[in-house]
Parts: structure tokens; sequence; C-alpha cells
């Protein structure tokens, strides 16, 4: 009889192991999560966080927390050296995400090591520029580009940044030199393209739409596929005489490596279900910004595109990071 029942008690232990997994799936989060934030409190990356992680917070009744970094590749090596429990989340912009290892070489992550959990939000970047600069549309502004090679200057929030390659992405596709004036974030960029001391600046719908409505600068394209609804008269750069040409700034959560696939799809399902409330889509407009539902899966084939895209522009234009 007892050499009977050996076969059974070992069938339940393994079937009890195999079933722990998922049981301590099932619990999460049993305890506080931390979403890191590359960027200073204050920007757009910091606000759209906060705002997820206040509904995650509803939604699970634990506490989630956001703790920001202090530049985009030192506040995200923590992530990546994070336990790939859930635990610990990473909001970030596309740099760390996609390009970031084509751009630096002494940094203490990789970007295609990072598990996708969810696309979150997009917004469309635009092409401004000071309110003195003679050149009134695209056309004009590439005619004056190459009229006067090296004349031309344009900021960004610092080298590698979507403003940074766009600047380098309008080069190479409209055959122009210019000089890129790099910046500590988009505050001190903004304020030089008011004063005139910069002429151009890729900037996003949410800070360059009230500067243009206020005469402090003009909005010469919209940088995105499409046309923004803020600005239906617009056209876009691609109307312009660029087809293809593509600049959105956007913004994704992700995992460290490793991280088991069930446990991505199943907090993807949670930020979806709060992306898709009518209340969080009205505050993520009220900032311009569109929300983007999707899987693991959707986001892991976006993240390729724009690493494909991106990674085209930094080897034709020749970008590199001293």
């Amino acid at each position: 009889m007892r050499a009977n029942t050996r076969p059974i008690v070992v069938g339940l232990l393994v079937a009890l192991g195999s079933a722990m997994p998922a049981a301590a799936q099932d619990a999460y989060p049993s305890r506080r999560v931390t979403v890191i934030v590359p960027s200073p409190a204050g920007s757009t990356t910091d606000a759209l966080a906060r705002l997820v992680a206040e509904q995650l917070q509803q939604k699970w009744k634990q506490t989630v927390i956001v703790e920001n970094g202090r530049g985009i590749n030192a506040g995200t090596e923590p992530a990546a050296r994070a336990a790939p429990d859930g635990y610990t989340l990473l909001v970030a912009p596309p740099l760390p995400l996609t390009i970031a290892n084509l751009l630096y070489r002494d940094i203490g992550y990789r970007a295609d090591q990072f598990v996708p959990v969810s696309l979150l939000a997009k917004i469309a970047n635009v092409l401004a520029v000071r309110s003195g600069l003679s050149a009134k549309t695209v056309q004009e502004l590439v005619a004056y580009g190459k009229a006067n090679p090296g004349k031309l200057t344009y900021g960004s929030q610092g080298g590698g940044s979507t403003a940074h390659l766009s600047g380098a992405q309008l080069e190479v596709r409209a055959g122009l030199k210019m000089v890129h004036v790099p910046y500590k974030g988009a505050a001190p960029a903004l304020n030089d393209l008011i004063a005139g001391h910069i002429d151009m600046f890729f900037d996003t719908l949410t800070t360059s739409v009230p500067l243009a409505e206020a005469g402090k600068i003009r909005i010469l394209a919209v940088a995105s596929p499409e046309r923004a609804a803020a600005l239906p008269n617009v056209p876009t750069i691609a109307e312009s005489g660029f087809p293809g040409f593509r600049s959105i700034t956007w913004f994704a959560m992700a995992a460290p490596p490793k991280m088991p696939p069930a446990l991505a799809a199943r907090i993807n399902r949670d930020v979806v279900d709060i992306l898709k409330r009518p209340d969080v889509d009205k505050r993520l407009r009220n900032l311009r910004l569109e929300p983007m539902i999707g899987s693991p899966a959707d986001a892991t084939r976006f993240f390729q595109e724009e690493t494909a895209l991106w990674g085209g522009v930094i080897k034709e234009a020749k970008v590199s990071i001293n």
C-alpha cells in the first residue's frame, strides 16, 4: 500500500510546484511597486508616469511610487539592474528603449534587453522657428539653408534626443548643413528660440502651440505623418516635399531584462484598461497626448520600427555623441 502512495505524493508535489509561479502571478502585486522615470520631475514623461502610477495604485490597491532619475542614461540604469519581478517598472521616452546603444558606448544597460510592457502615449513634434526668421514655409527654410550652409542653427534637449535626430533627419533629407546646439532640457532651448539665439527647434505640440498663439515663435510644419488636430491648417513636413518624414515623441512602459512574458502581459492588461478610461483619455488629451493602446507584442514591433528609423538617421547623418 505504501509503495502505491509514493508516486501519488510525488505527483502532487510536482503539480503544486508547477502551480506556484502562476499563483505568485495571480497575487501580483502584493507590495509596493516603483516606477522609474529617468528624467527630472516636471517633464512630460514624469507627468504621464504619475498619472499611470496613480491609476495603477487605485486598481491594484497597493502603493505605486514614481522615482525620478538625474538624466536619461544614469536614470535608466537602476531599472536595468532591478529584479524582473514586476516591482520595478520603467516609463521612458524613446532614447533608452531604442537607440541608446547606437549613440553611447559606456552606459550600464542595453536598450534591446528591456522587456516591452505597454505603449502609453504619443505626441506630434513640430518644426518651430524664431519669430524673426524670414522663412515662412519648409521650402523657404530649406532654400535659405542651402544658400547659407552652416548658418542655420537648431536646438535640442541634448545629444541623441528626438529633437536632435529630427534636425539630423532634415539635414539628410534636404541636403542641408546646419549647426546643432544641445541644451539640458527643452525649457532652455525654447527660451533661446524665443530670444532669437537659435533658428529652429523640433518641439512638441504641448509647449509650442501656446507660444505660437502668443506670437513668440512660429510653427512651419508638423513633423508627424498626419496633420495635428490642434493645427489643422499647418502642413506636415511630408506634405512639404519630404514624403516619409516622421518625428513623434512617444512614451512607453518597460520592465527589467528577463521579466516573464506572462507577467508583462498581466501588467499590460491593467495599463490598457486604464488608458481606455474616458477620464484618463481626457486628462491625456488635455496634455495634447494621444493614448497608444496595444499589447507587449505591439510595443516590441513599435520599438523595432523606431530603432530602424532613427538608426538609419544616425548612420546617414553620421551622428555621434562624445
